[in-house]
């Protein structure tokens, strides 16, 4: 099973998140999820805030069409992407 799935006009990502990273980005599969590092500490919802604003401008949406579904404590997350307006080139994401 991939790591994304799409309802209607709407992905979501089935991600494993590694907090505290030099550099934020896509860095491939975590067994059957998308990682993600990003530079914020796992304290105070700073991982979470700063995946929801690095999901946006990947995304090409603005922050309000990005949600966590679930996982809010966790490393593995599941989120929300509203309506996408572009698909990162290195992640292969195909609509339909």
């Amino acid at each position: 099973m991939p790591f994304y799935h799409w309802r209607d006009n709407d992905l979501i990502l089935d991600c494993h998140l590694q907090p505290g990273a030099k550099q934020p980005g896509f860095a491939g599969l975590h067994g059957e999820r998308l990682k993600i590092r990003i530079s914020a500490p796992p304290v105070d919802g700073k991982a979470n805030a700063m995946l929801i604003e690095f999901l946006a401008q990947a995304f090409a949406v603005p922050r309000q069409q990005v949600s966590l579904l679930s996982g809010q404590q966790s490393r593995q997350k599941r989120v929300l992407i509203i309506a996408p307006q572009q698909l990162p080139a290195e992640l292969g994401i195909s609509h339909g």
